[in-house]
C-alpha cells in the first residue's frame, strides 16, 4: 500500500507531463499519466505519457503501451479521471482494466457529462483500487482551462498587459510601445504556445500590425487561433494577420451585417484571403466566449488594447491578470492602461511577483465563490 507522500510524488510527475502539451491538444485536455511498479526494490516508473498534440492518443493508452507487461499489478497515476465513453478511441478506463493495473490514483474528477465519475466506477467494478483527490488543487490549476469550459461553457480568460512605470500601455497615434525587455517578451511567447486562442481589438490590430504567433524556435506550430474584434471589418488586407491567415487561422468577429455593398465587399475579401468572419455582437464578449467554447477552445489570452481589456473586465470575464511593469515612462502622450499595480479590480487576489530583468510580472486571479 503506497503512502500519501509517495502518491503525491508520482502525481507531481504526472502533472509535469501534462503541462508539456498545454494548449496543444485541441478540444481534449492535456493529461499526464505515470505507471509505477514495485517489484520489491522500491517503486519505479515503467511507463509515462502525455496526451498527444492532436488530442489523441490519450495519455493512459500511451503510458500503458510503454509499460507493456509491467503494467499488470502496477499503479497508474492520472491527472484527470480516465474517460469512460466510446468516442474516436475506446475508453481509457477499459484500457487500464485490460492492462491489469491494480490501483489507479486520480487528481481531478472529470466534469464532462459523458464521464463524471463513471470512469472511476468502471475501475472499481473491475476490482481496481481507486484513490482520488491526490494533489487535487494542483490538478485543478493545471486543468483550469478545460474545467472552465466544461463547468461554465466558456474559455478560461487571461488578460495580459504591459504597463510603463507611469501607467501607460502605448503612445497616442502609435499604438503599443515596447515596454518590457527581451526576457519578458520571451515569456509571453511561451504563454501564446500554451493558449488555444489569442485576442486583440481592431485598434491594436491596425496600430501595431501584430502577427500574434509563437516565435519560439521549435514551437511555431503551437501558435494559437488569432481573433480580432472588428465590428466594421476594418482589418487591412495587407496586415500580417491577413497575410498569414492560411498558415495560422484568423477569426474576425463582427456585428450583424449592415447590408451595405462596402461591408459585403470587405467580408468577401477577407474570406478570400483565408480569414474566417464570424457574426457575433462585439460589445457582448460573453456571447463570443460561449461560441468559442462550442469549438473546443478552452483558454483565451487577451493581449490588447485598452478598450478591449476594459470590456472584458467590465463584463466580469477575466480569470487571471498578468501585469508586466517596465521601468520606462511614456509621458503625456501615453495611452493610459485600464489598470496598474496600484489599481487592480475588486475580486482579484495577488498570487505572485516574478522578475524578468528590469521588468516585473504580477499575477492576479479572480477569486470566485464556489
Amino acid at each position: 500500500m503506497a503512502d500519501r507522500a509517495e502518491d503525491e510524488r508520482f502525481m507531481a510527475e504526472a502533472l509535469k507531463l501534462a503541462h508539456q502539451h498545454l494548449g496543444a491538444t485541441g478540444s481534449n485536455p492535456s493529461v499526464g499519466c505515470v505507471i509505477v511498479r514495485d517489484a520489491g526494490d522500491g517503486p519505479k516508473i515503467v511507463g509515462s505519457a502525455v496526451t498527444a498534440t492532436s488530442g489523441r492518443p490519450h495519455a493512459e493508452t500511451q503510458a500503458l503501451a510503454a509499460a507493456g507487461a509491467l503494467a499488470r499489478g502496477a499503479t497508474a497515476y492520472v491527472t484527470l479521471e480516465p474517460c469512460s465513453h466510446h468516442g474516436k478511441t475506446p475508453p481509457c478506463a477499459d484500457a487500464l482494466i485490460a492492462a491489469g493495473v491494480s490501483r489507479v490514483v486520480v487528481a481531478v474528477t472529470d466534469p464532462d457529462e459523458r464521464v463524471a465519475g463513471r470512469g472511476l466506477e468502471m475501475l472499481r467494478d473491475a476490482g481496481i483500487e481507486v484513490v482520488t483527490g491526490v494533489l487535487e488543487e494542483e490538478g485543478e490549476r493545471e486543468l483550469e482551462a478545460y474545467l472552465m469550459r466544461k463547468r461554465n461553457n466558456r474559455p478560461y480568460v487571461t488578460l495580459k498587459l504591459a504597463v510603463s512605470a507611469d501607467g501607460m500601455i502605448g503612445i497616442k497615434g502609435q499604438g503599443q510601445a515596447r515596454i518590457t525587455g527581451a526576457t519578458a517578451r520571451d515569456h509571453v511567447q511561451r504563454l501564446r504556445a500554451e493558449s488555444d486562442a489569442i485576442l486583440v481589438g481592431i485598434g491594436t490590430a491596425i496600430a501595431d500590425d501584430p502577427e500574434l504567433t509563437c516565435r519560439i524556435p521549435g514551437l511555431e506550430h503551437r501558435s494559437p487561433l488569432r481573433i480580432v474584434i472588428d465590428g466594421d471589418l476594418d482589418l487591412p488586407l495587407h496586415s500580417k494577420l491577413v497575410q498569414t491567415a492560411r498558415n495560422v487561422p484568423v477569426l474576425v468577429v463582427t456585428g450583424q451585417e449592415n447590408g451595405s455593398v462596402a461591408f459585403s465587399g470587405r467580408r468577401q475579401a477577407l474570406e478570400a484571403a483565408g480569414v474566417e468572419v464570424v457574426v457575433c455582437d462585439p460589445s457582448q464578449p460573453g456571447d463570443l466566449l460561449a461560441a468559442l467554447a462550442t469549438r473546443g477552445i478552452s483558454s483565451l489570452l487577451v493581449e490588447g488594447g485598452a478598450r478591449t481589456a476594459q470590456q472584458f473586465l467590465n463584463d466580469g470575464l477575466v480569470d487571471r491578470i498578468l501585469l508586466f511593469t517596465g521601468p520606462a515612462t511614456l509621458g503625456e502622450e501615453g495611452v493610459p492602461s485600464p489598470l496598474d499595480r496600484n489599481l487592480i479590480p475588486v475580486g482579484f487576489v495577488h498570487r505572485q511577483t516574478d522578475t524578468f530583468g528590469d521588468d516585473l510580472l504580477d499575477t492576479y486571479e479572480y477569486e470566485r465563490t464556489p
